[in-house]
């Protein structure tokens, strides 16, 4: 699922924030990302373009960009935050437990649900995450 056509980089410039040249390439890092990387993968990446970025400086990009809501924050179950530029559209996750990876998707029949089971509680659904873990089928029948 595309997050959004914007760059980080120009939703930054657009909301007034700062862009050094470190948070630039963090940032377009996280454009090109479609693995919902953790901030050591993004550290990893970026030491590639600037050796001297240090950790805490991806730290600190990552709280700047998702306070401003430019990006979220995945609490998968494997402890280690992950994160992925803030969505145009709402999707959910679907992760596999063995290798880590991350499926976004979209189902409207479970958008609907979701509504439904809030209206018969006695709520209007204002937000929701939906995060789905699992193995691959292929790996039942091993």
């Amino acid at each position: 699922m595309a997050a959004s056509r914007k760059g980080i980089e120009q939703r930054c410039l657009e909301r007034g924030l700062r862009m050094t040249g470190q948070r630039r390439i963090i940032a377009r890092i996280l454009d090109k990302a479609a693995d919902h990387p953790d901030a050591d993968e993004l550290h990893r990446r970026a030491l590639r373009d600037d050796p001297r970025i240090s950790l805490s400086t991806v730290y600190r990009t990552v709280r700047l960009l998702e306070e401003a809501g430019i990006l979220e924050r995945l609490d998968l179950k494997s402890g280690k935050a992950r994160y992925e530029q803030t969505p145009d559209v709402h999707h959910d996750h679907l992760v596999d437990i063995r290798s880590g990876r991350v499926v976004e998707f979209r189902s409207e029949e479970i958008e609907r649900l979701q509504a439904e089971v809030a209206r018969r509680l006695g709520f209007r659904l204002v937000d929701h995450r939906l995060e789905l873990y699992g193995v691959p089928l292929d790996e039942d029948h091993g």
